[in-house]
């Protein structure tokens, strides 16, 4: 049985519902999650807070939405 379905966008793309269009530091924040999907990094550090973030890749690899509220989940459209 195939798992929920991935939401029709790049997973460098975040859902703005999850990381808005003019969210302070958003730039800052799409480098550092590109940098850690092109070098296959499960998690990368906010630029903001330090704190460690889970990349979209990895997020797809878990095959469903905990329902976490995860920045970069690759489930939420």
């Amino acid at each position: 049985m195939a798992g929920p379905e991935l939401a029709p966008r790049p997973l460098s793309e975040p859902s703005p519902a999850r990381l808005a269009l003019d969210a302070p530091g958003r730039d800052d924040i799409l480098a550092a999650h590109a940098a850690a999907l092109a070098a296959g990094a499960s998690t990368y550090q906010d630029p903001g807070t330090g704190l460690s973030v889970l990349s979209a890749a990895s997020l797809a690899e878990r095959g469903e939405c905990c329902d976490s509220g995860c920045r970069h989940c690759p489930y939420i459209g």
